[in-house]
C-alpha cells in the first residue's frame, strides 16, 4: 500500500470535541478488484455515451466520410499468410476481444474469490440471466414471427455491463455493493451466452479444421496452466494463435478473449507469498544489483494472481479506449424521415424496443421470483425485490453486444432499424429504471432498506466471530454494527487510520469496535513487543490506554519506551514487567495471527464490518458509507431495535 498524502487538520470548534487534531486525506485509493472493476465501468461509460453521441452527429453530417473511414482495409502479412480486414472487422472482432478477456477475468475471479465462491450463489442470477434473454427472444421473435429478421433475435440477448453499472451508479442507491455484484452476475451471464450464439449461431463460412485447431490450442493452454506455466508471453502467443484460428473458422473471434479470461484463475495472496517477496525486496535493497532486482519484481509479481494482474492491465484499455472506439464505429447511423417513418412501424425497431424494455425486467423478475419460490427460498436474491426490478430494468441497456450481434444477423435497411431500435431501448431503459429507483426514496427506512436489501445473509469473510469475553472492544457490547480492525502498532497505515476509526466512533455512537492483533514482524522489528505491552496493560484495565499511546508513537516502541509509557498511565510497573518477562500475552496475540489467517488477512490495517471484509479505502468517507449499509442492513434483523440503536452498556471495555 502507498500513501500518496496526509493533510493535518489543526483543531477547530467543529472537531475539538472529538478528541483528536489530526486526519487522514487519501488522495490514493486501496481498492478491491470488484471496486475497480466498478468504479472503471462506471467511469467508462461516459465515454461510451459521448463516443456513440460523435458517431451520430459524424454520420449524420457526412455518412460517405463516416463509412469510408471504417470501410478502410488495414492488413497484416504473416510470412505468405495474408490477414486483410477492414478497420471496423478489426475494432468488432480484434479490440473488443480484450474487452470480452475483461468481462471473463472478472466472472473467473467472482467464481474463484468473490460473491460466487458460495456455489449456490451462482444459481440464482444465473437462472435469472438466462430468463432475461429467453423472454426478450420470445417478444422479438413474436413480433417478426414470418418475416426474414426474425434473424436478428439474437441482438436483444445481452447486456451491456458498462453503461448497465454507470446507469446504475447515477440512479441506484450508492450502499450497496451486492446489488452491484449481482447486475454483474447476470450482465456476464448474458455476455458468455451471447457470445456463444454468435460463435454458433453466425458463423461465416465455417472451417471446422480451423476450430480443431483452436481446441487444441486451448488445450494447450490448459495443459501449461496445469503445470504451472505462469510466463505470460506464452499465454499470448496462444492467444493471438488461438484467435487466428477462430478467426478463420468463420466464427467471430471475440470469443477468444472470454475462454482466455475464464481460464485464468484468481486467488488472494498468501501471507508466505507476501513474506518471501519482503525478503527479496529487503536482499535487493541491502545489496542494490540487477540480479536481486529482477527476483524481487519476480518475488512481486508472483504474490499476486494472473486475473488481477491481467484485469489491471487492459480493464481500462477496454473501458476507456475499446468500447468507445466500438460504439464510434457502429452507433453511426443517418436519422432522417425515412428512417423514422420505417422504425414506427418496422417490427426490428419494435421487436428490439419492446424486448428490452419490457421483456427483460420481466424475464429476470419472473425468474428470479420463481427460482425463490420453488425452492423455497433456499435461492433468493442478494437484495430486494425493489432492486430486482432495478436490476432487470437496467439490463435492458444492451448497446455494445447488441450492437455487435446485430451487425452479423442483420444489413441493409434492417441494420439501421436495429440500431435505432437498441439506441431507443438504452434510453428507455434508462429512464424506466431512474422510476424504478425513484419510487424507493418514497418508502419508509425500514421498508426502503427491505425493499433494496433483502433478507439475504451476506458472505460472513471473518471466521473468528468477536467474542466480548474475550476480544478488545471499544463502544456498546450489543451495537448492530461491529468493526473489527486487525492491526499492527508499528504499522504506519494504521497509525494513519487510527484518527479516522476515532471519528467513525463519535459520528456513530451505535459501532462498536474491535482490535485484533497482527504484528508483522518481518517488517515491523518492535510490533511483537507493542502487542504484548498493550496486552501488560490490558491486565490492568488500561488495554485502549496504551493502545492510544502506541499508535500515537509508532517510532518509540523499545521496551525503554513500553515501560515509559506503563508509568505514563500509573500503571502497577512490577506487574507490568513481570507480564512482559514471562511473555504471558504471546497466546492471546498468536489467537489473533491465526485467526487472521483463517480470515484471509495478509497485510494490515484490515476492517470487517458486521463480518463482512471491508475493501477499499479506509478514510472517514469510505468507511462510513461502508457502516451506513452495515446499519441499513441491521434494521432488517428482529432483534435490532431503532429506538435505542446508541445504547451504551459500561463505555469502552478492554
Amino acid at each position: 500500500m502507498t500513501i500518496k498524502s496526509t493533510k493535518i487538520v489543526p483543531v477547530t470548534s467543529n472537531n475539538a470535541h472529538r478528541g483528536w487534531s489530526t486526519r487522514t486525506a487519501w488522495e490514493g485509493r486501496f481498492n478491491a478488484p470488484l471496486r475497480a472493476f466498478l468504479r472503471t465501468e462506471t467511469g467508462g461509460a461516459r465515454v461510451v455515451l459521448v463516443a456513440a453521441v460523435v458517431a451520430l452527429v459524424w454520420a449524420n453530417l457526412d455518412v460517405s466520410s463516416y463509412e469510408s473511414v471504417w470501410s478502410t482495409s488495414f492488413s497484416v502479412q504473416l510470412g505468405d499468410w495474408p490477414v486483410s480486414h477492414d478497420l471496423r472487422y478489426w475494432v468488432n472482432s480484434g479490440l473488443m476481444t480484450f474487452f470480452f478477456l475483461v468481462a471473463g477475468l472478472e466472472l473467473r475471479r467472482e467464481f474463484d474469490i468473490g460473491e460466487l465462491r458460495e456455489r449456490r450463489r451462482l444459481a440464482l442470477p444465473m437462472l435469472a440471466g438466462f430468463g432475461g434473454m429467453l423472454l426478450p427472444i420470445a417478444i422479438y421473435l413474436a413480433i417478426n414471427a414470418g418475416h426474414p429478421t426474425a434473424a436478428g433475435w439474437g441482438a436483444v440477448m445481452s447486456t451491456d455491463t458498462a453503461l448497465a453499472l454507470g446507469a446504475l451508479a447515477v440512479f441506484g442507491p450508492r450502499f450497496s455493493d451486492r446489488l452491484r455484484g449481482f447486475l454483474l452476475t447476470v450482465a456476464v451471464v448474458d455476455d458468455v451466452v451471447a457470445i456463444a450464439v454468435l460463435a454458433i449461431a453466425y458463423p461465416e463460412h465455417p472451417s471446422p479444421t480451423a476450430l480443431v485447431v483452436a481446441a487444441a490450442i486451448f488445450g494447450a493452454v490448459l495443459l501449461l496452466r496445469g503445470c504451472g506455466v505462469r510466463f505470460g508471453p506464452f499465454y499470448a502467443l496462444l492467444g493471438v494463435a488461438a484467435w487466428l484460428a477462430v478467426s478463420e473458422s468463420g466464427v467471430d473471434p471475440v470469443a477468444v478473449g472470454l475462454v482466455m479470461g475464464l481460464l485464468t484463475y484468481a486467488y488472494a495472496p498468501g501471507r508466505s507469498d507476501l513474506q518471501r517477496a519482503s525478503d527479496q525486496f529487503r536482499l535487493f535493497r541491502e545489496q542494490p544489483t540487477p540480479q536481486l532486482a529482477v527476483m524481487a519484481r519476480a518475488g512481486l509479481i508472483s504474490a499476486l494472481s494472473p486475473n488481477e494482474r491481467l484485469q489491471n492491465l487492459y480493464h481500462p484499455w477496454a473501458s476507456y479506449v475499446i468500447v468507445p472506439l466500438f460504439a464510434l464505429a457502429n452507433a453511426g447511423i443517418v436519422i432522417d424521415g425515412e428512417l423514422l417513418s420505417r422504425a414506427v412501424t418496422s417490427p426490428v425497431t419494435l421487436g428490439v424496443v419492446v424486448a428490452y424494455v419490457v421483456g427483460k425486467p420481466a424475464g429476470i423478475v419472473a425468474t428470479s421470483w420463481l427460482v425463490a419460490r420453488l425452492s423455497g427460498n433456499r435461492f433468493r436474491p442478494p437484495v430486494g425485490w425493489l432492486a430486482v426490478a432495478g436490476v432487470g430494468t437496467v439490463s435492458g441497456i444492451g448497446f455494445t453486444v447488441a450492437l455487435l450481434i446485430a451487425t452479423h444477423a442483420l444489413s441493409g435497411p434492417a441494420l439501421d432499424e436495429a440500431k435505432l431500435g437498441i439506441i431507443i431501448a438504452t434510453l428507455g431503459a434508462s429512464l424506466v429504471t431512474w422510476l424504478v429507483f425513484r419510487s424507493a426514496g418514497r418508502l419508509s427506512p425500514g421498508r426502503r432498506a427491505r425493499a433494496l436489501l433483502g433478507v439475504a445473509e451476506g458472505i460472513v469473510d471473518l471466521t473468528l466471530p468477536v467474542d466480548p469475553q474475550r476480544d478488545h472492544v471499544r463502544g456498546p457490547r450489543e451495537a448492530p454494527v461491529t468493526v473489527v480492525e486487525y492491526g499492527d502498532f508499528e504499522c504506519p497505515y494504521c497509525g494513519q487510520a487510527e484518527p479516522v476509526v476515532r471519528e467513525l466512533l463519535a459520528d456513530f455512537a451505535n459501532v462498536r469496535y474491535v482490535w485484533r492483533h497482527l504484528p508483522l514482524t518481518d517488517v515491523h522489528p518492535h510490533a511483537q513487543l507493542a502487542a504484548e505491552a498493550a496486552e501488560a496493560a490490558g491486565e490492568q484495565g488500561a488495554f485502549w490506554q496504551m493502545h492510544d499511546l502506541l499508535l500515537a508513537h509508532q517510532n518509540a516502541l523499545s521496551p525503554t519506551d513500553v515501560l515509559g509509557y506503563a508509568a505514563q498511565l500509573g500503571l502497577n510497573l512490577d506487574g507490568f514487567r513481570e507480564h512482559m518477562a514471562q511473555r504471558m500475552g504471546v497466546d492471546r496475540i498468536a489467537e489473533d495471527v491465526d485467526s487472521a489467517d483463517l480470515s484471509g488477512v495478509t497485510g494490515t490495517p484490515t476492517f470487517f464490518i458486521n463480518g463482512r471484509r471491508h475493501h477499499g479505502a479506509y478514510d472517514i468517507a469510505a468507511l462510513s458509507a461502508a457502516v451506513k449499509a452495515a446499519f441499513a442492513g441491521a434494521r432488517l434483523r428482529p432483534e435490532y431495535h431503532p429506538r435505542d440503536p446508541g445504547r451504551r452498556e459500561g463505555g469502552p471495555a478492554s
